[in-house]
């Protein structure tokens, strides 16, 4: 659908900026929905339209894709599950959806948005339609790699991590000497790394996961240059994620970063493990 409207719906950080940049390269009209919640105003420049939206008007969302001819959208950036679950004012078709869910967690109201979508003609795309090249590579990214115990350390957080992933809780496990530190809930990665450094000081390792049926349309997991600013205040010093489902923003300049700070950067894949020594 080369030069068709995408509808770019938006939430925080830099990965709206990124998706737009790669859908504009790729010839589409992008059409943002700014989350009043949650999105810079910065994103106007980087769109053909952008409209101001609250996080409970979803009928009002698809009658401004349906306007601009948007058979495609794509969620991009971070929406606080605070705010998904604050005192947020749904409009009707909102209520309507969140009367049919069994359970309100995340994956389930989300995915209920992407079936209403569709149901008015409005395809979800995977969130990283328009990122592959930003996408986490298998093994090491970074020169040093992680030493003996801290592949314990990784090998321990992925598997404390999947089962948290597994339960639909949160994706990042924080480790230090093969002990469970912090858990992620709703406060988010950046918040559990920096509460973990609170709890056990440096030298704790990070391991962010995807979910085991992980939706890549939306809630993929994402670290950018937020993770490495709570990395550097706790002194964690390895960060382990999923290879080829999670995103690594602007990743060049991410890993660039990593090896000036000394961290060491992996990527999980089932079944290996992190080795190799320090580099």
């Amino acid at each position: 659908m080369a030069g068709a409207p995408l509808g770019l719906i938006a939430g925080n950080g830099r990965f709206p900026f990124l998706t737009a940049a790669g859908a504009r390269r790729a010839g589409r009209r992008v059409v943002a929905l700014a989350l009043r919640e949650e999105t810079s105003p910065e994103l106007e420049r980087y769109v053909d339209e952008m409209h101001w939206i609250s996080l409970g008007q979803l009928g009002t969302a698809i009658e401004i894709l349906q306007r601009a001819g948007a058979r495609e959208a794509v969620m991009a950036g971070q929406v606080q599950h605070r705010q998904i679950f604050s005192d947020i004012v749904p409009d009707l078709k909102l209520v309507g959806l969140l009367a049919r869910l069994a359970f309100r967690n995340t994956d389930s109201l989300i995915g209920a948005v992407a079936d209403a979508l569709a149901r008015d003609g409005i395809t979800l795309l995977p969130s990283v339609a328009f990122l592959e090249d930003q996408l986490a590579l298998p093994g090491p990214m970074t020169k040093r790699r992680p030493d003996g115990d801290e592949q314990k350390d990784v090998a321990y957080g992925e598997h404390v991590a999947r089962a948290l992933a597994g339960m639909d809780l949160g994706q990042t496990a924080v480790v230090k000497g093969r002990a469970a530190v912090a858990l992620e809930a709703m406060e988010g990665t950046d918040e559990t790394i920096r509460r973990a450094g609170r709890i056990a000081g440096p030298g704790t390792t990070v391991v962010k996961v995807a979910k085991p049926k992980q939706d890549m349309r939306f809630d993929v997991p994402v670290v950018g240059p937020g993770t490495l600013d709570a990395m550097h205040e706790a002194g964690a010093r390895v960060l382990a994620v999923d290879a080829g489902r999670t995103l690594l923003l602007d990743r060049p300049a991410f890993l660039e970063r990593a090896e000036a700070e000394r961290v060491a950067v992996f990527g999980l894949e089932p079944g290996a493990r992190p080795g190799g020594a320090d580099a």
